[in-house]
């Protein structure tokens, strides 16, 4: 999700907030968008974008908050992710019907799969105690064997990040061995909240997951401002066959690209990973800031060069190594009716002449003035 300035802070209702005072104050910024950065062509092109109704009904659930998307080729099956904490309905993700062409895209959400706790019990609302989590990114593991899913935890209730291991029921199967780093453990150190675990990657041959931190940890660096980039979010490898991580690199995200035209409301932080092969990924930032928009970057990273940072308790200058960027694109620069909230990324099928499809959601918070907007794009960075 975004924009976080105080743990007690739910990110989702104060961009509702900042939403409204946006359409107030500057004719519905959420429409809007930032400058497209200077840093070369854009290695998408659009083929289409689909926008599904708000509040849509699927088999007595509401979809929305949309935060992880996945699809595998081998059996066609597409999964996304919804991010509701168990408010509306349990904590769930839905089969989809996606169609990817040339000409445009087509999207039809299929069935609700409800996400259970190792009891076999869906996870309770926040109000009636137990485990909360707040879901954010999903992948399919190979061989239809079931899918992983991140939380990102839940600060007031002292529940750390997550990393599950689920059935395609929705069962669960096993937890990740988290590192201690990014617990909960106390004020100043460790993940800010609503900061962790944003991004899910797997590796080609299914035996790596990387999962991505949205921004740094309190003792690695600032959230990024205006003019000023953030500190290293960290990305930690996965061996999936022990269920502990293996690796770690640093990424650094961009300064917020604009500063808002409203006071006080501004973020930008990863979004979501991607893995093009064994060791590049692409990174999404995603940033808003108040009375101006959404800004959307995509850029490739190659994790070989960055140093293993896994056992260092504190990234600062001189003791690591960040991953290299290259641009990849700014959505600014595509036709697409509007930017909003995109937390989702992953390939779609492969198109005519052997390039790759890029398919995108958006979260809209389940809010009225966002939307849930699938976009596809053909992949020329393989060139």
């Amino acid at each position: 999700m975004l924009l976080s300035p105080s743990p007690m802070v739910s990110r989702r209702v104060l961009l509702r907030g900042a939403a409204a005072a946006c359409a107030l104050a500057a004719a519905g910024c959420a429409t809007r968008r930032a400058a497209p950065a200077a840093q070369g062509p854009s290695q998408l092109r659009l083929l289409g974008e689909k926008i599904l109704p708000h509040g849509l009904q699927v088999q007595g659930t509401t979809v929305g908050g949309l935060s992880g998307l996945d699809h595998d080729p081998a059996s066609g099956l597409w999964v996304a992710l919804s991010d509701d904490r168990s408010a509306l309905q349990p904590a769930r993700f839905y089969t989809l019907r996606v169609d990817v062409r040339a000409s445009g895209l087509e999207v039809e959400v299929l069935a609700p799969v409800t996400l259970r706790q190792a009891a076999g019990t869906p996870f309770p609302k926040r109000q009636a105690g137990g485990e909360v989590v707040d879901p954010e990114a999903i992948r399919l593991l190979p061989g239809g064997r079931g899918i992983l899913w991140t939380s990102e935890g839940d600060y007031p209730a002292n529940q750390s990040p997550s990393v599950r291991e689920a059935r395609l029921d929705g069962s669960f199967v096993r937890e990740l061995d988290v590192p201690p780093m990014f617990r909960f453990i106390r004020p100043g150190t460790g993940p800010r909240a609503n900061r962790t675990f944003e991004g899910l990657a797997l590796a080609p041959d299914g035996r790596t997951a990387w999962v991505g931190m949205e921004a740094a940890l309190h003792q690695d660096g600032p959230e990024p401002g205006v003019g000023r980039p953030g500190g290293p979010c960290r990305f930690t490898a996965f061996d999936l066959a022990s269920g502990r991580a293996v690796r770690q690199v640093a990424y650094l995200p961009d300064a917020i690209p604009q500063a808002p035209v409203l006071p006080g409301a501004a973020d930008n932080g990863v979004s979501e990973i991607l893995m093009i092969d064994a060791a590049r990924m692409l990174v999404l930032e995603r940033a808003f800031m108040a009375g101006i928009g959404m800004s959307l970057r995509l850029y490739e990273v190659e994790t070989r060069e960055g140093s293993d940072t896994l056992a260092l308790p504190r990234l600062e200058a001189g003791n690591h190594r960040a991953c290299p960027k290259r641009f990849v694109a700014d959505l600014a620069q595509h036709a697409l009716s509007r930017l909003d909230n995109t937390e989702g990324m992953c390939w779609g099928r492969r198109l005519p002449g052997g390039r790759r499809s890029l398919v995108l959601v958006s979260d809209d918070n389940f809010s009225t003035r966002q939307v849930t907007q699938f976009a596809a794009f053909e992949y020329l960075g393989e060139e």
